[in-house]
């Protein structure tokens, strides 16, 4: 039986001393992550017989997602960060962390910093006014009790109806569609805004072109993110898919959950809409639930 080159022993301390294992500087835990990384990656390339070709392709195909900003539009629309949603409900059903409004990802278009008011905002600048449905945005955000939640911070954005983000744009102001508000009272926040559209990749850009090549359409639903905090209760990282879109079931990015999607109403003339929708928070068992991931994310002032 021909044992594989890259379960050999001498292979494997090839990999140890590439990953930093024979010096004592450095970071152990990227050491760990980073031979793993190189061990599996050998045994994908004998397995698979991956030719010269494919892997300087593949070394190729890197370069351009990266220098296309495109890395967190790739691993949405390949389901990894899905699964790290997966991966944190079983987490938490495992020590009974249950209820509540449902986590999903964030997606790679969030821009911190947005104007904060307090119970009520008007989201959109204008620029689309006559041509966008005025949608109205409202609902209460709430303990597991039914409580309400008074100062709690919703931070929430979403596309125009071109399926663009400010500061992605360049041709919308800044926060555009990107607001922070403090819920009144009775957990309750409300926003004047617009009906987003959903998006797709762009068609030329690397993303795309890998969804092209797994026969997969690279569209999104029109939905609207949010983050949701007070103190005291976890961190609730979620969007809401609105109802009757086309890709509500067939997401691209795999956001759409049970209990994620916002039921819109649409006035006789066709000219607002209304979207009410409740948010319901578990209790902070430390002071790490109620923070949201360190993931790098953009300033405004920061170049696009």
């Amino acid at each position: 039986m021909t044992v594989a080159i890259s379960h050999t022993a001498d292979l494997q301390t090839f990999f140890e001393e590439a990953a930093g294992y024979r010096n004592d500087d450095g970071n152990p835990r990227m050491k760990r992550i980073v031979l793993r990384v190189l061990q599996d990656a050998a045994r994908l390339i004998e397995d698979l017989e991956i030719s010269d070709d494919e892997f300087w392709t593949a070394v190729d195909y890197l370069n351009r997602l990266g220098g296309q900003n495109e890395a967190g539009l790739l691993v949405a629309g390949l389901g990894l960060e899905h699964f790290l949603d997966l991966l944190a409900d079983a987490r938490d059903a495992r020590v009974g962390k249950v209820g509540g409004t449902p986590r999903t990802i964030e997606g790679p278009l969030y821009v911190a910093g947005a104007p904060i008011a307090e119970g009520e905002v008007r989201m959109d600048d204008g620029s689309e006014d006559g041509t966008a449905t005025v949608m109205l945005l409202e609902g209460r955000v709430l303990d597991l009790g039914g409580a309400p939640i008074a100062g709690a911070t919703v931070d929430l954005w979403h596309a125009n109806t071109k399926g663009n983000y400010s500061y992605f744009d360049q041709s919308q102001s800044a926060y555009n569609l990107r607001r922070r508000i403090l819920t009144d009272a009775e957990g309750r926040y409300r926003a004047r805004s617009i009906v987003p559209s959903g998006y797709g990749c762009n068609p030329q850009g690397p993303t795309q072109e890998c969804l092209d090549q797994l026969g997969r359409h690279g569209q999104r639903p029109a939905h609207v993110h949010f983050f949701i905090s007070a103190p005291g209760y976890r961190h609730l990282t979620t969007q809401i898919n609105l109802s009757g879109d086309r890709y509500l079931w067939d997401d691209f990015a795999y956001a759409t959950r049970d209990g994620l999607v916002g039921d819109v109403t649409f006035s006789e003339d066709g000219r607002e809409a209304h979207m009410s929708f409740d948010f319901a928070l578990q209790g902070a068992a430390s002071a790490d639930d109620q923070e949201r991931s360190q993931r790098p994310r953009v300033m405004q002032g920061q170049g696009a």
